[in-house]
């Protein structure tokens, strides 16, 4: 495993050599005059950071096309996939209400490190931040928020040694799916900040896709469910 000081080293370089993939337009799953769905790509924050080299984002992206575009919820910056925002206010305090209340069901798919012993089972450890090593988080049976994901094993991983499996977060904690696949001992391939040197050299970006949404239209009462194809 990674020292805290080389993790710490790394998250600094990460953010020095921040380069977000060219903007060739905006990859929409879903649209009305409520909210979009959008595709967001790894290597892109899902909201402008502090200072001018960190503004391009999916946000300020989707504001140069929809000025009243409002997030609703976010996506790690290397993790790829689904992104709502709401247009207007009160779709935006709708929609929030919505994940606030866990009615928006999200499936993530991703390629984690060794084979799984089972074809399924849940991940229940709490989190919180681990304040001396941000923006990494941690397990803290004391002080940690209850967080739970559902794991199933899809197939073998097309790396060698890996496991594609879907991930499905029932809670919506910081780095919820990476913290907790590492502490099963399945670190999602290529991620930075949680799997080991050797794990995390097997992709050169987080394999981890927002994969699925569905959630009942606030205004009209409809389902609406959305998939995107995994880009690994």
């Amino acid at each position: 495993m990674m020292t805290e000081p080389s993790m710490a080293g790394l998250v600094e370089h990460q953010l020095a050599e921040y380069a977000p993939p060219p903007h060739t337009g905006l990859d929409i799953a879903y649209a009305d005059d409520t909210f979009l769905i959008v595709n967001k790509p790894s290597g892109l924050l899902s909201v402008p950071g502090r200072g001018e080299r960190f503004h391009d984002s999916l946000a300020s992206r989707v504001l140069l096309a929809f000025p009243q575009a409002l997030i609703v919820h976010r996506l790690d910056m290397q993790t790829s996939g689904l992104l709502v925002m709401a247009l207007g206010a009160q779709a935006h305090r709708e929609l929030s209400d919505l994940f606030q209340k866990r009615l928006v069901h999200k499936r993530y798919v991703a390629m984690v490190a060794g084979q799984m012993e089972a074809d399924s089972g849940e991940v229940a450890l709490p989190l919180i931040t681990d304040w001396p090593n941000r923006p990494r988080q941690k397990v803290d049976w004391t002080e940690g928020k209850p967080a739970l994901t559902h794991w199933r094993v899809v197939a073998c991983g097309a790396l060698p040694g890996t496991t594609r499996v879907e991930l499905t977060p029932v809670t919506g904690r910081s780095h919820q799916l990476r913290v907790h696949m590492m502490s099963i001992g399945h670190a999602i391939v290529g991620d930075p900040l949680y799997a080991s040197d050797a794990v995390r050299a097997q992709a050169d970006r987080l394999l981890l896709h927002a994969a699925e949404l569905k959630l009942q239209h606030p205004r009209t009462g409809e389902w609406v469910h959305i998939t995107s194809p995994v880009p690994f």
